[in-house]
């Protein structure tokens, strides 16, 4: 329990190491943020098929294919559902938001709230990969999480600062979005604890919402701005990162 515990803080205290960054280096370039996202997305890849998908298969038994496949989209349709719920995350801030800091403080909490909600799902596939028994397989998981959250605090920061909001209510918000994370790695983790029936379904279920977060959210987000390239490598090698580390803890 003591390592689910760390773990939750280290996934959620990976927002606010991102949101420090954010003050001290504001004029963060988009190709930096872009391959460091795109590092962090391959982690998340690997992890979501190796971790999660794989360890459903496993737990499954007879029907395992089925309850997996059942689990991914399910996983998937549900960050859908938030989609449509919550505008999308790459089409709340715009230029406006810079040249209108009152008019656009709205829009940014929006974008802020769309953040706090995915990190829901993100937080309770870090939880759930406990589930599994396999602590290094599940630190794996938590640990591309966390690395993806240091580049999602630092976006924060920007647009809460020249929408106007002190210096010290930027750095709650983005606290508050970590505390999302923290709340759905025990969600993750209990749910598994209490019946390991649910495990295979549950593993699935979180990997989907990695997949669709991969490919909705931070694909996208990572090609949006000339480094489409660097972007890609830079996938490829957390990809591999992740394959090399299971092969030597597994």
């Amino acid at each position: 329990m003591d390592i689910v515990i760390l773990t939750a803080l280290g996934v959620g205290g990976a927002t606010l190491i991102g949101a420090i960054l954010g003050f001290l280096f504001k004029n963060i370039s988009h190709r930096f943020s872009d391959i460091v996202l795109s590092f962090a997305a391959g982690i998340m890849l690997a992890a979501s098929v190796l971790g999660l998908i794989l360890p459903s298969l496993e737990y499954g038994g007879k029907w395992g294919i089925l309850v997996t496949v059942i689990g991914i989209f399910a996983g998937a349709l549900s960050l859908n559902v938030i989609d449509r719920i919550v505008p999308h995350l790459h089409k709340m801030v715009g230029s406006d938001t810079e040249n209108h800091p009152n008019s656009g403080l709205s829009k940014v909490l929006l974008f802020v709230t769309a953040i706090a909600i995915h990190n829901l799902p993100e937080g309770i596939a870090a939880g759930v990969g406990f589930g599994s028994g396999d602590t290094s397989q599940a630190l794996l998981i938590a640990g591309g999480i966390a690395l993806q959250n240091i580049p999602e605090g630092m976006v924060i920061i920007g647009p809460l600062l020249a929408s106007g909001v002190s210096a010290k209510k930027t750095f709650i918000i983005a606290a508050l979005t970590g505390v999302v994370e923290v709340i759905g790695t025990f969600i993750g983790f209990f749910a598994v604890s209490v019946s390991q029936v649910i495990l295979p379904f549950a593993l699935a279920f979180a990997g989907g919402t990695m997949l669709y977060v991969i490919s909705d959210e931070m694909i996208p987000e990572t090609h949006a701005h000339g480094s489409e390239r660097g972007a890609t490598y830079a996938l490829l090698i957390g990809f591999c990162v992740m394959l090399i580390s299971d092969v030597l803890l597994g």
